[in-house]
C-alpha cells in the first residue's frame, strides 16, 4: 500500500515521508526547503540534499520517533495496523512527538497549533494512567496523535494554572507523565532520586515532581524541548527541535545496547565532538554523565537516553525556525534509575566502559582505556570519577525523596562510591 506523509519541521514543510508500491518507507525533502538558506536537516543522519533517501537511510530518524516494539504492537492492535509498518505508525500518531517534528497527510493542512487542549479532572487522568498498558499514548482517541520514543508507559501533557491538561490536534506538550510500574515497585521514586541526585552534582538534568491521581504514584517530567512565551497575555509553548544519539548516528532503535549493535561510548563523544556547538562544555558534561551513570548503577544508559538540541533563535519568536542564529548542544540528562536495586533487570551496561560489560568489573585500568578510546587525558577523567564520587557521596542524604525504595537505592550508591574512591585513590 502506498501513500505520502508531509512532515514538517515547526510549521514549514520540509519534505515527504513516501511509502512505495512495495512497501519501502522513503523520504524527500522537499525542493523549496532545500532551497531555503535558512534550512536545517531533520536529523544529523539526513543531511540537506535533493537525492531520496531510501528506506536503510531514513528509518534510524523516523522509527526513532516512535515508541518501543511491545508499545508499538499494542499500539498497532488497537488500531489495525501493522506494528512494523512506520508509515502507518506515524500517520496515526505522529502529530505531537519528541522535538518539533510533525507527520500529516499529504493533501490536509497543518493544523493551527492553536493550544487546543482538554483539563483532565484527576480521576480522568488516573483512568488514563489505568488505561496506558491497555492503550499506550491513548492512541486512536478523538483529536489525540502523540508519539514519544521508549518502552515506559508515558503519555504528554500540559501544565497550565496548575492544570493538568490533553494536549489536542497541534498543540505542543509541556510535560510528560510517567505512571508507577507494576513490576518494578517505587520505579517513579527511584527514577525522581536518581534525577534529582544529578541536578544536586550540578548535571544539566530534566526537573521533575511526583505527583499522585488517586492511588496512583507518577513522574512528572518537565520538557526540555519546549519553551514557553506570552502572547496576548497567554502562555504559549514553542517546540524546540531535537533527536537522540542513535538517531543523529543513524542507528535503528532496535539496537540500543551496544552488544546488538548500537552506540558506544566512543561514537557518543565523536558525535558530540563533531557537532556541538560549545564541544569542550557538552563533552565535559557527557564525560561526566557517563560516570554519573556507572556511580549510580544505571545499566539502561544506552544511545536513545542522550540526545541533541537543535536550538534555532529567534529574537521575536514570531517564526521559531527562521532565526539570526542556530546551535546544536546535548540535551540535559533524563531517564535516570539506579537499576541494581531489581534483581530481573540485567546486570549488563548498555554501553562498555573500556572492556567492562559491568560495573563490577570496571577499575581504574578500564577507565584509562575509555579515556584513550575518547581522546581524553587519563588523570583528568580518573580525577572527575574521584570528584564525582565524593561529590555524590555528599549530596546522597541532601535529596529529598522517601520510599523504601530509595533507602536501598542510597545503601547501593553509598557503597558502590566508596568502594571506587578506595581504587582509584589507591592508585594516586
Amino acid at each position: 500500500m502506498s501513500g505520502e506523509l508531509d512532515v514538517y519541521l515547526h510549521k514549514f514543510l520540509v519534505g515527504h515521508l513516501i511509502q512505495d508500491g512495495h512497501g519501502e518507507v522513503l523520504f524527500k525533502y522537499a525542493p523549496a526547503w532545500i532551497e531555503n538558506p535558512a534550512a536545517t536537516p531533520l536529523s544529523l543522519s539526513l543531511p540537506l540534499q535533493t537525492d531520496t533517501f531510501g528506506q536503510k537511510l531514513c528509518k534510524p530518524f523516523f522509527a526513532g520517533t516512535l515508541p518501543d516494539v511491545v508499545k508499538r504492537k499494542i499500539i498497532a492492535k488497537n488500531l489495525g495496523i501493522s506494528a512494523n509498518n512506520d508509515f502507518a505508525m506515524l500517520e496515526e500518531i505522529g502529530g505531537e512527538c519528541a522535538g518539533a517534528v510533525t507527520f500529516v497527510k499529504t493533501g490536509d493542512r497543518l493544523p493551527a497549533a492553536d493550544d487546543s487542549h482538554r483539563a483532565l479532572s484527576i480521576a480522568e487522568l488516573s483512568n488514563i494512567l489505568r488505561e496506558l498498558p491497555r492503550r499506550p499514548l491513548m492512541a486512536g482517541e478523538s483529536g489525540v496523535r502523540l508519539s514519544l520514543a521508549g518502552a515506559q508507559d508515558k503519555i504528554p501533557v500540559v501544565i497550565q494554572g496548575g492544570n493538568i491538561m490533553l494536549p489536542l490536534n497541534n498543540a505542543p506538550s509541556s510535560h510528560i507523565i510517567k505512571p508507577s510500574i507494576v513490576e518494578y515497585d517505587g520505579m517513579v521514586f527511584n527514577e525522581a532520586f536518581c534525577m534529582k541526585l544529578a541536578k544536586a552534582v550540578r548535571l544539566p538534568v530534566a526537573d521533575v515532581e511526583i505527583g499522585k491521581a488517586e492511588d496512583i504514584d507518577y513522574l512528572l517530567v518537565e520538557r526540555y524541548d519546549r519553551v514557553h512565551k506570552i502572547v496576548g497575555g497567554h502562555l504559549q509553548w514553542e517546540r524546540i527541535h531535537q533527536e537522540d544519539f542513535s538517531q543523529a548516528l543513524g542507528i535503528i532503535p532496535e539496537w540500543k545496547y551496544q552488544v546488538e549493535g548500537g552506540p558506544s561510548l566512543k561514537q557518543c563523544f565523536d558525535l558530540v565532538r563533531s557537532n556541538s556547538t560549545l564541544p569542550a562544555v557538552d563533552l565535559r558534561n557527557l564525560l561526566r554523565s557517563v560516570i554519573f551513570n556507572f556511580l549510580i548503577g544505571n545499566h539502561d544508559a544506552h544511545g536513545k537516553n542522550f540526545s541533541l538540541l537543535h536550538i534555532i533563535y529567534d529574537a521575536t519568536l514570531s517564526t521559531p525556525l527562521l532565526g539570526d542564529a542556530s546551535q546544536i548542544r546535548m540535551a540535559p540528562l533524563y531517564d535516570l534509575v539506579c537499576t541494581p536495586v531489581y534483581p530481573t533487570l540485567s546486570k549488563n551496561m548498555a554501553m562498555k566502559i573500556g572492556r567492562a560489560r559491568r560495573i563490577d568489573e570496571v577499575d581504574p585500568v578500564q577507565f584509562e582505556r575509555f579515556a584513550d578510546e575518547i581522546a581524553f587525558a587519563k588523570p583528568l577523567v580518573k580525577q572527575l570519577v574521584i570528584e564525582l564520587a565524593g561529590t555524590v557521596l555528599e549530596k546522597l542524604g541532601e535529596v529529598d525523596v522517601e520510599h523504601i525504595i530509595v533507602d536501598d537505592i542510597r545503601k547501593f550508591i553509598g557503597e558502590h562510591c566508596q568502594a571506587v574512591l578506595k581504587a582509584f585513590t589507591k592508585q594516586q
